[in-house]
């Protein structure tokens, strides 16, 4: 396993994380407890959930996701041994109405009942890496590309000042229930205010890590967000860097594997556009050509990044999380990753 710095800290994670979304819905109790076993010893250090989870997101699957990972803490007491991660949802009455009301935010009455919430349901007294899960303002994220400016009016954009978020955050870093804190589905301006606010007030805690899309398929954090990631030492979390599994390959041809994410919830199609199958046909010709699993490659390309500090993978069969955690292993050659770029730019970020 290879590690790298979290931000700014002095905290070494493993270039691989084990994100467990799947954890309470694809996966059992049982199957989470195998995969963070094996990822344990494999060197994997870093585990990254959410109160959201698990996925995709229900009233009775709320916070399960936690609580399994809660009860291997308190049956394996390996606490010590992971950096944990978690994070605090955002607003949106119209798709998580049974957290909070719907009505979640950035404020000391959210922050402060959904920390505390997590905390139990993890079974510890702390979060090493707290995160806001998507900006609480109106903006461009989850496979929105552009900000849409027409109509913007910022009188009507309400939402929680940036200093008034880290002044609570900064109330639980000092409880000793946070260590570090991070941003999530993030844009470069949130970033920047995020990190001024902090600038100009040394007692405000700084974000170390921005949690956001980057595969293959999108890399659209290039743009703006890689140059704050270097110049500032806010390392990239990169999720979804298969592609919901896109990039393997497995559902090319209008393939439906049995128990899939896509098959299981075709509503999902943020990486199954046109453009995205006709990338992926490239990119999977590219691995066959140099005889790389597809979604080795992927992940290689990703694990190579000089602003990622970290890659978040998934999976929810034990072949799938060996292979995705041996990706670690693979190192490609400049010719392959010319080869990618050469498909980028017939390509370029086909699933922002």
């Amino acid at each position: 396993m290879e590690y790298r710095k979290l931000g700014n800290t002095n905290i070494d994670v493993s270039v691989i994380c084990l994100g467990t979304m799947t954890y309470g819905e694809q996966n059992t109790q049982a199957e989470a407890f195998e995969q963070m076993d094996y990822a344990i010893t494999e060197g994997v250090n870093f585990i990254d959930t959410a109160e959201l989870y698990a996925i995709p997101p229900k009233a009775d699957t709320y916070g399960k996701t936690e609580t399994i990972i809660g009860n291997w803490h308190k049956d394996r007491g390996q606490r010590d041994k992971i950096i944990l991660a978690s994070k605090i949802a955002g607003p949106g009455p119209d798709w998580i109405p049974h957290i909070r009301n719907g009505e979640t935010r950035f404020d000391k009455k959210n922050i402060t009942s959904a920390l505390n919430a997590s905390l139990k349901r993890l079974q510890t007294d702390y979060i090493d890496l707290y995160q806001l899960h998507w900006p609480e303002r109106k903006t461009n994220f989850f496979g929105e590309l552009g900000f849409q400016a027409e109509g913007y009016q910022p009188e009507a954009d309400q939402f929680t000042d940036f200093v008034e978020t880290l002044n609570v955050l900064e109330e639980q870093v000092s409880a000793g229930k946070i260590r570090y804190i991070g941003l999530s589905n993030e844009t470069p301006w949130g970033v920047m205010q995020f990190l001024s606010a902090a600038g100009l007030n040394s007692d405000l805690p700084r974000i170390v890590s921005v949690q956001n899309p980057y595969s293959l398929l999108n890399r659209s954090y290039e743009i703006g967000l890689a140059e704050i990631s270097c110049r500032e030492q806010v390392g990239l979390l990169s999720y979804s860097p298969l592609g919901f599994g896109v990039l393997s390959g497995k559902y090319l041809n209008n393939t439906k594997p049995a128990d899939s994410r896509l098959t299981l919830f075709p509503d999902y199609t943020r990486y199954s556009s046109e453009q995205a199958l006709k990338a992926t046909e490239a990119y999977v010709a590219l691995a066959q050509e140099y005889q790389l699993n597809p979604a080795q490659m992927a992940l290689s390309f990703v694990n190579s990044r000089p602003f990622l500090s970290s890659t978040i993978i998934g999976a929810t069969t034990m072949d799938q999380l060996k292979a995705n955690i041996d990706s670690i292993n693979i190192h490609l050659s400049n010719d392959i990753l010319d080869k990618i770029e050469d498909i980028h730019q017939t390509y370029p970020n086909p699933s922002p």
